[in-house]
């Protein structure tokens, strides 16, 4: 499929604040769920700017694990990646890319969006099962990047105990995802790679991700 891309020059930090318009921090939310749930300010900011939704009007189900469909939702509504930059001779259509996604899916657009902006999606990718920590954290790294057009540089790793559990081909971004703080290790050091990844935890580290991501002034196209 031919695709043209429209060139827009814009600072990530000009960008975002056009978006987001500064965080709002609620002193009540429409979820009635998340009860002490941590960092709900971040989830509220990030409900406010339309940035995440609930799985109903009025709840956020913040302990259920987040499914793959869900994962790719929340990474490109909350990154931003769409296509407006791109013209398609013909519109794409999920079931060209992927396997398991039909057209008419409530979440065909979010991998439409992932796949042309090259986040790195397996084309067997089942929407209904559940995303890792490590899984999530790559994909959502490589979306920031995308976001970011972020230079390679050489960070010194930070020592997480249970790496032998990581993936290799996930180990750069988590240590990316540390440097940036979109992600915290345990109070032993643990980043516990295997483990499913809740909605609550999500929506922080797509909070974390746009805080990062203000800070940066490179130019993106």
């Amino acid at each position: 499929m031919k695709i043209q891309k429209t060139l827009a020059t814009l600072t990530v930090a000009s960008i975002l604040t056009l978006s987001l318009g500064g965080w709002i921090y609620a002193a009540d939310s429409t979820f009635t769920d998340l009860g002490s749930t941590p960092n709900k300010d971040k989830i509220i900011a990030l409900h406010e700017q339309g940035f995440i939704n609930g799985v109903t009007e009025t709840e956020f189900h913040p302990e259920a694990i987040v499914t793959n469909a869900q994962a790719i939702q929340f990474i490109t509504k909350g990154l931003q990646l769409n296509l407006r930059t791109m013209k398609f001779i013909k519109a794409p259509l999920a079931s060209d890319n992927f396997t398991h996604v039909k057209n008419d899916a409530w979440f065909a657009e979010a991998f439409i969006n992932a796949f042309y902006n090259n986040i790195d999606l397996p084309k067997d990718i089942e929407p209904s099962k559940s995303m890792s920590k490590e899984q999530f954290t790559y994909h959502l790294v490589t979306g920031v990047e995308r976001v970011g057009n972020l230079p390679m540089v050489k960070l010194v790793p930070s020592t997480i105990t249970d790496e032998d559990e990581i993936t290799a081909m996930y180990q750069g971004a988590i240590q990316r995802s540390l440097k940036w703080n979109i992600n915290t290790l345990t109070s032993d050091a643990k980043f516990n790679p295997t483990s499913e990844i809740t909605r609550s935890e999500a929506a922080v580290m797509i909070f974390n991700a746009l805080e990062f991501l203000k800070t940066q002034t490179v130019e993106i196209q």
